[in-house]
């Protein structure tokens, strides 16, 4: 979660290219699929969780306007956000006589309004109050300054923390908080933590933390270390198991454009490409888990992202292609994997300026679908099981119909030119009856906002009218019939496209 500050002059250029010239050659792909290839359960890890921002963005209506409109295409479960104890909520304040008080009154609106509408929380354990900071000068360069420092006195954070967890109990019942997860801090290896040395005072607040989780009721679920580039997840778990410490499961984030030093260690000669980082970073936390002495641990990726230093990806068709490909790399690896993020009610590097400035939400200010929200609501479409296909760029599954639903994409990876359309032939063997294909697009000329958004000049501050034109743009196209010839199905997908094929 390393936020660069955005250059807004040089990205205002950048969303006018946004949608760039394309080749017009054509390459061709021969595709065979079988129907009764080897079949595997499917479970949509990547649509269980998705990441926002901070805590008190929660309470705005357009947070929870994107919050509904993700959840209809999804159905996700959990939601994760940073700073449930920043000082604007008002959780930990000190008396005179240094006595703690507590004040959960914004916590209940927060969790409350998640419940209300079908999502529970992801519990991150964050960030410090400044009256239980050991330096309250330590504030975090976001917006919104967090403090990232250990607590002065563990004697408070343990009574801070049971009353927290209890009162959470105390208000919707164990049956509910048990479906819960607490995730102790976010990013401890990383700027977002200034204990030293990072991991053993980590480490040190884990343990307490844990412990104070359990001790409300053993039936919490709790887990770390929420590191950023894959990292101490085998540490973790040793320290866990040598100090008999709770550990539920374990969390850690990667993102495309993390270095290879940086997850694999400074002597990896490897070079990873954008397209498959969240992968490799994803088998290394998956094989650190089934060799360590706690095999069975589930593993939740709580961020991920194609995110690059190249801002306009994340608002463009790009997304769609790469968290497909990232979807076929990653099944079976992991329990959940959480998107960072589903809204752009969002405030790292403060405000938003314009609707489409390469935020990391599938929704732009204004409750502008992007086509990485398309992206996501086409996928969902996928089916609970899984035809095996060697090839890399299709997801072949069977929906609780009967239907094969089929995802395609033309995935241009970073730094290539601006890529070619692809012409794909799918021999389709041991089907009967095939005569139809029904095919839904994103693209750049389908259920693309950003698209409009370009053709009407950019504009930084757009007008209501504005406004609809992009949101009208980016609903879902209606679908496509394309009639299939002695059992072959041809699909022409422009750069970065990516379609799903729905068999009946």
């Amino acid at each position: 979660m390393r936020r660069n500050a955005a250059n807004w002059m040089l990205l205002l250029v950048m969303c006018v290219s946004a949608v760039p010239a394309r080749a017009q050659d054509t390459h061709d792909q021969t595709i065979i699929v079988d129907a009764h290839a080897a079949a595997t359960p499917f479970p949509h890890f990547w649509e269980e969780m998705f990441g926002s921002g901070r805590a008190v963005l929660s309470m705005r209506e357009s947070y929870r306007n994107d919050l509904r409109d993700v959840k209809s295409i999804t159905g996700f479960q959990y939601v994760r956000f940073h700073a449930i104890f920043h000082d604007e909520l008002g959780v930990y304040d000190e008396d005179k006589q240094g006595n703690a008080v507590y004040n959960f009154s914004y916590v209940d609106q927060i969790y409350d309004g998640l419940l209300n509408n079908g999502v529970r929380p992801f519990v991150e354990l964050s960030f410090m109050p400044k009256k239980l900071a050991s330096n309250p000068d330590a504030l975090h360069n976001f917006w919104y300054k967090q403090n990232v420092s250990p607590p002065k006195d563990y004697a408070k954070w343990d009574a801070f923390m049971k009353a927290f967890v209890q009162h959470l109990v105390d208000r919707y019942g164990i049956d509910e908080v048990s479906q819960w997860y607490f995730e102790v801090w976010n990013e401890p290896n990383i700027d977002f933590w200034v204990g030293n040395p990072k991991q053993s005072t980590y480490f040190e607040l884990y343990d307490h933390t844990a412990l104070d989780v359990k001790s409300v009721n053993p039936r919490l679920r709790v887990g770390g270390p929420s590191t950023a580039q894959a990292a101490w997840i085998g540490d973790l778990i040793a320290h866990a198991v040598a100090n008999n410490i709770p550990l539920d499961f374990v969390s850690s984030h990667i993102y495309g454009s993390e270095k290879a030093t940086k997850v694999f260690g400074p002597d990896t000669k490897e070079s990873i490409s954008l397209e498959d980082m969240v992968w490799r970073g994803t088998q290394k936390m998956h094989d650190e888990i089934l060799h360590s002495q706690r095999p069975n641990l589930p593993l939740i990726v709580s961020e991920f992202n194609v995110r690059s230093s190249n801002l306009k990806l994340l608002d463009s068709t790009y997304v769609g292609p790469a968290l497909a490909n990232t979807i076929r790399e990653c099944d079976g690896l992991t329990a959940m994997m959480s998107f960072w993020t589903f809204s752009d009610v969002f405030e790292e590097q403060g405000p938003v300026k314009t609707p489409f400035h390469g935020g990391f939400g599938l929704m732009a200010a204004g409750g502008i679908p992007k086509p990485s929200y398309v992206s996501f609501e086409l996928l969902h479409r996928l089916g609970q099981t899984r035809l095996a296909n060697s090839a890399d760029n299709i997801l072949v599954t069977m929906d609780k119909q009967g239907h094969t639903v089929v995802a395609l994409w033309n995935l241009v990876p970073v730094g290539t030119a601006d890529g070619a359309s692809k012409m794909v032939h799918l021999h389709l063997q041991n089907f009967k009856l095939l005569q139809r294909a029904s095919v839904l697009r994103v693209d750049d000329q389908h259920s693309n906002a950003l698209t409009a958004y370009v053709a009407m000049g950019s504009p930084r501050y757009p007008s209501q009218a504005q406004i609809k034109t992009m949101r009208d743009a980016g609903k879902l196209s209606p679908p496509e019939v394309h009639t299939i010839h002695n059992n072959t199905l041809d699909i022409t997908i422009p750069p970065n496209g990516l379609d799903v094929i729905t068999l009946r």
